[in-house]
């Protein structure tokens, strides 16, 4: 009786380990957080993210307008999110080179308004490609992306290992116990 309730105690104990790393369940509601900023050239980037730091896990319509010197604007233009992430807005090149008062709004129930100033500048073109070889003399190929992105499936992996010793060990003291 006494291990069935320090095999609980430790089921329970990892489950409360892994919850907050799975990342939050509930509902975000209110006003959001918009970063807004040129990309470079003519275009605008937008990461959205709820009030309280957590990445935008619903889809969210954002609206941009800008306004340039000498009474030029663009227009309202919906954005949808790009493909580079959670939160993640961009517009492409819509902009004429010059300075700019971009401002982007998001729509109720995440009511939510910036205005930013923003240069745009002509693109530049890309740079020259570096060659295979050298980037396998420089250390290898480049990583897929962070380590720390799948630390929560790792402790996924010791919980269920630790929940499996633990009944194994069950099991055998048990039949030991009945010799």
């Amino acid at each position: 009786m006494r291990r069935t309730r320090g095999a609980a105690a430790v089921l329970v104990g990892l489950s409360l380990a892994i919850l907050p790393a799975t990342g939050p369940a509930w509902a975000h509601n209110g006003k959001l957080k918009l970063e807004v900023a040129g990309d470079g050239a003519t275009g605008i980037t937008v990461q959205a993210r709820h009030a309280d730091g957590h990445r935008l896990d619903t889809l969210v319509r954002l609206v941009l307008t800008a306004t340039a010197e000498g009474g030029r604007t663009v227009g309202p233009v919906r954005l949808d999110p790009a493909g580079e992430g959670q939160g993640f807005y961009t517009t492409g090149p819509i902009l004429a080179p010059g300075s700019w008062r971009v401002t982007v709004r998001a729509p109720a129930p995440h009511t939510s308004k910036v205005t930013v100033e923003v240069r745009a500048r002509t693109a530049q073109p890309p740079p020259a490609q570096v060659a295979p070889v050298a980037a396998a003399k420089r250390g290898g190929p480049a990583q897929d992306g962070p380590p720390w992105r799948w630390w929560p499936a790792g402790i996924g992996v010791l919980a269920v290992l630790a929940i499996v010793t633990t009944a194994m060990l069950t099991i055998r003291r048990r039949r030991e116990s009945l010799r």
